[in-house]
């Protein structure tokens, strides 16, 4: 039986943090177009408006904590959804059936959600900082100040506040993501007409991009908006029925943006995944 090669448990949050390096300044522009009170702009005029007021580097303010993210919350999710599917894959001589992924999706991303949220907090608040007046940024250093200032000024707790939003926007994410991802490479592979190449890898990655879009963009909305408030709302229902005042689109504002950042993150996470598991990964 010939051998086959599998990811070690860390590279997730290594081909995440790679993908996030690029597609960052997507990331930042989805977060201001979110956190817009009313509809005033679209994705292209935010990006001339942080340009022309702060500058070219201001479109990677926060890149810090969005790297500590994903050493959490996508290296947590990543290692536990690949460890149990390989593990029952090597027990069931195949693959696992597609409500087992989900199932696996569903645990990994809850649990990576749930440990990503304080660092997804201060990515949240070093990207809107330049939207504040002044006298009310922040201004945090880099993910760790942040951190850290959020847990002594405001207190540990402050530091998971909208970690069930997270957590359940995590486990969507990673159902869009990797489930998807893995059974839409099955049956690509499965037609032999496309071999296990940097083709097929793209198109499963851009489909499953295209599936976590949609599963998870109104919880990220609200999620968004939790971590940005300053005790506005009173949880999660509330801030679900203030953002449902601005009407059913509101849940997803900033759905393109969000598109073009998450599909494009899921392609090169993936494609970077397959890389490291080729040239680095364990034979078994």
């Amino acid at each position: 039986m010939p051998q086959r090669r599998v990811s070690r448990w860390y590279f997730g949050g290594l081909a995440s943090s790679g993908a996030a390096c690029c597609t960052h300044p997507l990331d930042l522009l989805k977060v201001h177009l979110q956190t817009q009170q009313k509809i005033e702009m679209k994705m292209t005029g935010m990006a001339l408006k942080v340009v022309r007021t702060d500058g070219f580097l201001a479109l990677y303010n926060g890149i810090s904590a969005s790297i500590c993210r994903q050493m959490t919350y996508s290296l947590t999710r990543f290692a536990i959804y690949e460890s149990f599917r390989d593990k029952l894959t090597a027990g069931s001589h195949g693959p696992i059936p597609f409500y087992k992924k989900v199932l696996l999706g569903s645990l990994g991303g809850f649990a990576g959600g749930f440990v990503g949220t304080p660092a997804d907090m201060v990515n949240v608040r070093m990207q809107n900082d330049m939207k504040l007046p002044v006298h009310q940024r922040r201004n945090y250093s880099h993910a760790l100040d942040g951190l850290f200032r959020v847990a002594r000024e405001e207190g540990i707790k402050k530091l998971f506040s909208g970690a069930t939003m997270a957590s359940s926007r995590g486990a969507l994410v990673t159902v869009g993501q990797l489930s998807c991802y893995d059974q839409v490479k099955q049956l690509v592979l499965g037609t032999e007409m496309i071999s296990d190449n940097i083709f097929a890898h793209f198109l499963s990655s851009f489909i499953a991009g295209g599936c976590a879009t949609f599963l998870c963009q109104p919880l990220d909305v609200l999620k968004t908006r939790l971590m940005n408030s300053k005790g506005e709302y009173q949880g999660v229902v509330h801030c679900a029925l203030e953002t449902a005042k601005l009407g059913p689109l509101a849940f997803y504002k900033g759905f393109l943006p969000a598109g073009i950042r998450l599909v494009p993150h899921t392609v090169l996470t993936f494609i970077f995944l397959e890389q490291l598991r080729l040239y680095f990964g364990v034979d078994v």
